[in-house]
C-alpha cells in the first residue's frame, strides 16, 4: 500500500459505488489523507435516503484513517444561474439536500460551481446566484461550509476570477460560505498563466486583495487538456498536459497555498490512473 503522507493533506475524488462508507476505504487504499467524494448521482435530481449504518460507518472509518478534511462535491445539475426558474427551484433544493447529507457525515466542506449564466450576461446571473444563495443560507444553519470553486471562463461562467468569486462571497454576506476552491485547470484556462512566476503572482494578488489568502481552503490539483487561456474545462493527467509539473510544482509549493488540502480530478480511465497520478504530485512537494 503506497505509504500515507503526514506533512500534507492529498487526496483524490472516490467513487461512492456499493456504499458510502467504501469510498473512505478507497480513500485509504490508495494511501491518502484526505478525500472528495459525491453525496449522490450527481447526473439525477433524485437524492435518495442514505443507509444509516453506511453513515455510522463512513464516520468511524473517516475518524479510524485520520481521512480529514472531507469534501462533498456538489451535483453537476446545480445552477445558481440560469434564468429558468424551474432548473434554479431544483438547484436551492439540492444544494439544501447537500448541505444536509454533509452535516449527516460530518463533512467539512460542500464545493460547488455557482452556474452558467447562459444566454444572459455574467452580471445578471451573479445576482441570480447571490439571492439564490442568501435564499440557502435563510433555510438553516449546518456544520458543515460551503466553497465556491473558480471557473474556467467557459461562456456564461460567472465565477472564472477571483473579484467575481468575491462579489458573490460579498453580498450573499452570510457564514454560510466558508470560502473558496481553486481549480488549476480551471485558473490556467480562465487565463492565470500559472505556469511563470508572474502569473503565480497576478493569481496570488488576486485572492489576497479580494478575498483574502486565509479564503482559499481545498486546492483542486489538476492539469489542463487545453491551453491557457483557452476557457476550456477539460482537466489533464498531472504532467501531461499545458500546466505541467512544474508549473503545478510551483503552485502547489507557493508560499500563498503550501499548507492547502489537495484533491486530484484527474481523468480516470482505469485502476492504474489514481495511483500514477498520486505519486507524481508526491513528488512535486
Amino acid at each position: 500500500m503506497p505509504r500515507i503522507i503526514k506533512e500534507r493533506r492529498l487526496g483524490v475524488h472516490t467513487s461512492i459505488a456499493g456504499g458510502m462508507h467504501l469510498s473512505i476505504e478507497r480513500a485509504k487504499e490508495l494511501g491518502c489523507n484526505t478525500v472528495q467524494i459525491f453525496s449522490h448521482n450527481p447526473r439525477q435530481w433524485l437524492v435518495r435516503k442514505m443507509p444509516s449504518d453506511s453513515i455510522l460507518q463512513f464516520k468511524n472509518l473517516r475518524k479510524s484513517y485520520d481521512i480529514n478534511p472531507v469534501f462533498i462535491h456538489t451535483s453537476y445539475l446545480i445552477n445558481l444561474a440560469t434564468s429558468d426558474n424551474g432548473i434554479l427551484e431544483k438547484s436551492i433544493e439540492m444544494l439544501i439536500q447537500e448541505m444536509d447529507i454533509a452535516d449527516l457525515l460530518n463533512a467539512d466542506y460542500v464545493v460547488l460551481h455557482t452556474g452558467s449564466a447562459s444566454r444572459d450576461s455574467e452580471e445578471i446571473g451573479r445576482k441570480r446566484a447571490i439571492e439564490a444563495l442568501k435564499r440557502v443560507a435563510r433555510e438553516k444553519y449546518w456544520k458543515a461550509k460551503l466553497l465556491l470553486e473558480n471557473t474556467a471562463g467557459e461562456r456564461g461562467d460567472i465565477s472564472s476570477h477571483m473579484k467575481d468569486l468575491a462579489e458573490i462571497i460579498d453580498k450573499t454576506n452570510s457564514t454560510l460560505i466558508g470560502g473558496i476552491c481553486i481549480d488549476t485547470c480551471h485558473a490556467f484556462a480562465a487565463g492565470y498563466d500559472i505556469t511563470s512566476e508572474k502569473g503565480m503572482e497576478v493569481l496570488a494578488d488576486e485572492i489576497r486583495r479580494y478575498l483574502g489568502i486565509e479564503s482559499v481552503k481545498l486546492i483542486h490539483l489538476n492539469d489542463s487538456k487545453k491551453g491557457h487561456g483557452s476557457h476550456v474545462d477539460r482537466h489533464e493527467h498531472i504532467g501531461k498536459g499545458g500546466i505541467g509539473k512544474e508549473g503545478l510544482r510551483r503552485f502547489i509549493n507557493h508560499p500563498a497555498f503550501k499548507n492547502i488540502p489537495l484533491i486530484l480530478e484527474t481523468p480516470k480511465k482505469s485502476e492504474e490512473d489514481d495511483p500514477r497520478n498520486l505519486k507524481i504530485a508526491r513528488d512535486l512537494f
